[in-house]
C-alpha cells in the first residue's frame, strides 16, 4: 500500500515538474487552477453583423449579460464598465466593451442598436436566438431566466451579474461583480495590458 502511494505521489510530482517545464501545452493549453469561462458562441450584433468569438481576437473584452429592459443592474454595471475604459485612456482601445443579451426576444438588433451607444461609442451589443444566446451563456457560467409575472411583453429577466475581463487569446482574465467599481475595473484593465 506504501509503494502505491508513493508511486502516485512521484507521478502527480513529476507531472507538476513537466508543467513547470514544458508549460500549459502539456495539458492541452489549459491553465490548471483557472476556471473554465468563455468559449465559442456565433451571435449577431447591433449593426446586423454576423460575429464569433474569434471577432474579437487580438483586443481584450469586458462582456456583461443583460438586457436592455433591466431597470437598475445592467445599465448601472455598463455604465460602470465604461467609465473605467475612460479612465485607462488611449489604452482603452485595445479593450472591447459588449453586452450580450439574455432577452433575446426584446433585444433584437434595433433595440440594441438604440441602446448601446448610451454606454459609449465602442459599445457592441450581441443578440440571436434564444439558443445562441443559451449556448453563449453556460460557455461564461451565467444562469438567467426570464421572471415569473408580468405579461407577453413587459417581464423582468433574473441573470447574474457579472462583468468579465477575457484576454486577447479568449481566455478569462478575471471577473467582477456589480458591486465592482470603475476604479477596481480599470486597475485591473492596465495590470493586464
Amino acid at each position: 500500500m506504501l509503494l502505491v502511494a508513493f508511486a502516485a505521489t512521484a507521478f502527480v510530482l513529476a507531472l507538476l515538474i513537466a508543467r513547470l517545464v514544458v508549460g500549459p501545452s502539456l495539458f492541452g493549453g489549459a491553465q490548471i487552477g483557472m476556471p473554465v469561462i468563455g468559449g465559442p458562441f456565433q451571435l449577431t450584433d447591433h449593426q446586423g453583423r454576423t460575429v464569433t468569438e474569434a471577432s474579437f481576437r487580438g483586443r481584450f473584452t469586458l462582456i456583461y449579460f443583460g438586457f436592455t429592459f433591466c431597470p437598475d443592474f445592467c445599465p448601472t454595471s455598463l455604465q460602470i464598465m465604461a467609465d473605467a475604459l475612460d479612465q485607462i485612456g488611449p489604452a482603452a482601445q485595445r479593450v472591447q466593451p459588449i453586452l450580450i443579451t439574455v432577452d433575446p426576444e426584446r433585444d433584437t438588433v434595433e433595440q440594441l442598436a438604440a441602446y448601446v451607444p448610451s454606454f459609449g461609442p465602442n459599445m457592441i451589443g450581441l443578440t440571436g436566438t434564444m439558443e445562441q444566446i443559451s449556448a453563449a451563456a453556460r460557455a461564461y457560467r451565467v444562469y438567467f431566466k426570464k421572471a415569473d409575472g408580468g405579461s407577453a411583453t413587459d417581464y423582468g429577466v433574473d441573470h447574474s451579474s457579472i462583468i468579465y475581463l477575457m484576454g486577447p487569446d479568449g481566455r478569462f482574465i478575471t471577473h467582477f461583480t456589480h458591486q465592482a467599481t470603475a476604479e477596481q475595473i480599470a486597475a485591473a484593465i492596465k495590470r493586464n495590458l
